[in-house]
């Protein structure tokens, strides 16, 4: 693709998907990959004993497609991590830190696959080869001279295998420190946490029958097309069987409009399946007050038609519902109505279809967790759903969304800074040593620390820390305050270049490498967003010989660092069984690990919710009280969210193009209504400068082009990670400390 081309804004898309989608994914892998290579991954992708998709997260089917069950991300995803093209030390030779740095995101990750490990000393400005012995050596050393273990951090990547990171946690711990930042704190820790308050388990309760088995399913603040394309299938099939859909987002989404299945003739020559019954364009954090008004309408309507909610379960299973149902009618019905900047039709219509439904389904991504009141947002919304007794029944139940591959089993497997006592507890009983207690730092408490020269050393596990990251700028600072950052990666990105005194590159084998030991091939597990867990097996050569698997890079740093008889480290990664073995003496639910997920659909992990047993301390269900924010934005500005472009996985950058919002060859640019666009003198394509002052700290960025769109006066959508720098690093949810990147008090200046 060519960055040259000037930016091209064009009408929003109708529907989602279809032919397009097919050739512009062959497009895309055929232009990095041979076709022959191309077939032999996606004939695996996603099917049984194959290779998991390195994208979403969304579960498969237990009948897949024949014609092939992966969607245009997923190719663009293969294409991506699997690319012919390598970066290795000649590539490192021609182009120093500086001329890289000047490079745009995209540009990085077209140079392709990590080839060798590679150190940058200090001083230089080139990184240049090195053993894997000297790699070990380096961080070995870096990391037994600090003061304490809580000096360093340890980031993880929701790619990581199972595997991987149970040997990277028990590691960490081993050395001494709870410091375990995770992306999971950056989009779905709100979740988490509401979760396990209100029903007692951090993960959703939904399986993928129960969606084709729903009544009706609420989909918050989430863009399926673009962050879990396959879920539109789910959606389809939803839709056949009966189920109404409610979409509630402040942008108007083609996949959320209309899906055109490229595996059915409706899809490919008629005109698809339309998605929504209902689409409510919320004004950006409104969510609780259109909860809260939507309850309200129902208790009214309950006077007249209790049935109208599950009174035996509220009383049998849930706890605090007085005083939340005495809490929420103190509220003003007209005033949460305002808020919303909703017709109060458009909300009716949605009380009656909550009304006249019992199999309720719930929805969200990171539309709802990334707020000041992200904990809150998904708390409401379970109120709701046990108001209507919506959870542990078939057909109903929470459906929080997971981006990443295995960021979920990542949590699963003990990456986290705030352990439970029984992980920690188990730990200590099968390996002989006494884990830290005290709680670690999350991704934002490891920055600042960084900042503040707390932490000294920072290892990243996957991912792409910077760019991922809130607040580029500072997070910028704080890593380079460091003595040694180091990075497992398997390819170029953003945070190799922003580096600490010395810098290592450790690549790693992707998703679809074929690992061989001993004459046998090696699989990993995954766990995906319904807690399935299932077996994942590359097929494709790795792009070297000095490309090394995670848990073997990860058992390596432990035995150059640590001084213990405690673990033997060899033995684990000479069959990734072995590792298999010590999970399930450690994390409940993994019995018989080896053996249960070698079956073709893997297994299901426990989840008393879908069950309707509550593993909270009262186990019951818990209605919660939800404020709204009060906070009032000044008549100059505007509430900024950040979003994924179409060619976009997270950080990953595909391409240039948005084409289901009508954008083309660039990423800087701002949605904006198109009545402000007018009342602030601008039109389509004008450059301007956001910028905001949060703590007495000024941030902007400029170049940002003017995009008129469908979305609700006052505002605003921008891309990440261009609009990151805008993000503070200390504006984040209650309880949760995830940044709070969908709701920016923001400036415009032309």
């Amino acid at each position: 693709m060519d960055e040259t081309k000037e930016l091209k804004i064009e009408g929003q898309a109708k529907s989602a998907a279809g032919m397009k989608a097919i050739f512009i994914s062959l497009k895309q892998i055929f232009g990095v990959m041979s076709i022959r290579k191309s077939f032999k991954v996606l004939n695996k992708l996603n099917q049984k004993e194959g290779v998991d998709c390195p994208g979403c997260a969304w579960p498969d089917p237990d009948h897949r497609s024949k014609l092939g069950e992966y969607c245009e991300n997923g190719v663009k995803a293969i294409a991506e991590e699997a690319m012919d093209q390598t970066a290795g030390p000649e590539f490192f030779a021609k182009y120093s830190i500086d001329e890289m740095k000047a490079q745009s995101d995209y540009w990085l990750g077209q140079q392709g696959r990590l080839t060798h490990p590679m150190v940058l000393r200090p001083g230089e400005k080139h990184y240049v080869p090195i053993s894997w012995d000297e790699t070990n050596k380096i961080i070995g050393d870096e990391l037994r001279a600090l003061d304490s273990p809580h000096e360093a951090a340890f980031y993880t990547s929701g790619r990581t295998s199972n595997e991987a990171a149970f040997l990277y946690q028990l590691f960490v711990r081993m050395y001494g420190t709870n410091n375990l930042p995770d992306c999971s704190n950056m989009c779905h820790e709100s979740s988490g946490v509401a979760l396990s308050k209100t029903v007692g388990i951090g993960k959703g309760s939904v399986t993928l029958d129960d969606l084709y088995k729903s009544e009706l399913i609420l989909i918050f603040g989430q863009n399926p097309a673009t962050n879990h394309p396959r879920m539109l299938t789910s959606l389809e099939k939803a839709k056949k069987n009966g189920a109404k859909i409610v979409s509630i987002n402040p942008m108007k989404e083609a996949g959320l409009l209309r899906f055109k299945n490229p595996q059915t003739v409706k899809g490919i020559i008629g005109g698809g399946t339309e998605i929504s019954d209902l689409y409510l364009q919320l004004r950006i954090n409104e969510d609780v007050a259109l909860l809260k008004a939507v309850m309200m309408k129902l208790f009214k309507i309950a006077e007249t038609r209790p049935e109208v909610l599950d009174t035996e379960f509220i009383s049998g299973k849930t706890a605090g519902f007085d005083d939340f149902k005495s809490d929420l009618l103190t509220n003003d019905l007209a005033s949460l109505v305002l808020r919303t900047g909703l017709d109060e039709s458009d909300i009716d219509e949605l009380v009656s279809l909550i009304a006249d439904r019992k199999k309720i389904i719930a929805c969200w991504g990171m539309g709802l967790t990334q707020h000041v009141n992200g904990v809150d947002n998904i708390q409401e919304v379970v109120n709701l759903l046990l108001m209507k007794g919506s959870i542990g029944k078939e057909g109903a139940g929470t459906c929080p969304v997971r981006g990443h591959s295995n960021v979920q089993g990542d949590r699963t497997m003990g990456i986290a800074e705030r352990p439970s006592k029984e992980l920690l507890n188990k730990i200590s009983e099968n390996f002989g040593f006494k884990p830290p207690q005290e709680h670690g730092y999350s991704v934002v408490d490891a920055i600042t620390a960084m900042y503040e020269k707390k932490v000294k050393v920072f290892l990243g596990m996957g991912g792409n820390f910077l760019s991922a990251a809130p607040d580029t700028y500072y997070t910028a600072e704080a890593l380079s305050n460091c003595s040694l950052t180091a990075h497992i990666s398997t390819k170029l990105n953003r945070s190799h270049l922003t580096h600490g005194k010395t810098a290592l590159i450790l690549p790693s084998m992707g998703r679809t490498d074929r690992y061989m030991k001993n004459g046998k091939s090696q699989f990993v597990t995954v766990e995906n967003s319904m807690g399935v867990v299932q077996t994942t097996q590359g097929v494709l050569r790795p792009p070297s010989e000095f490309v090394e698997s995670e848990p073997i890079i990860v058992a390596n740093i432990a035995k150059a660092t640590l001084d213990q008889d405690k673990v033997d480290w060899d033995f684990l990664i000479e069959d990734y069984g072995n590792i298999r073995d010590i999970i399930e003496k450690t994390i409940a639910g993994f019995e018989n690990y080896n053996e249960r997920v070698k079956q073709p659909l893997g297994f299901e992990l426990p989840n008393g919710p879908r069950i309707g047993k509550f593993t909270t301390p009262n186990k019951k269900a818990n209605f919660t009280i939800n404020k709204m924010l009060t906070e009032k934005l000044d008549s100059d500005e505007f509430i900024m969210m950040t979003t994924r472009s179409h060619d976009q996985f997270n950080t990953t950058i595909y391409g240039l193009d948005d084409r289901y919002r009508g954008v083309y060859n660039g990423r800087m640019v701002v949605f904006m209504n198109e009545e402000d666009v007018a009342n602030r003198g601008l039109k389509k394509g004008d450059k301007v400068t956001l910028y905001n002052n949060y703590g007495n700290r000024k941030r902007e960025v400029e170049g940002f082009a003017v995009v008129p769109y469908n979305i609700p006066k006052g505002c605003l959508a921008t891309y990440f990670p261009e609009a990151n720098p805008l993000v503070p690093v200390d504006l984040i949810a209650h309880s949760s400390h995830t940044p709070s990147s969908k709701s920016v008090r923001v400036k415009i200046r032309a």
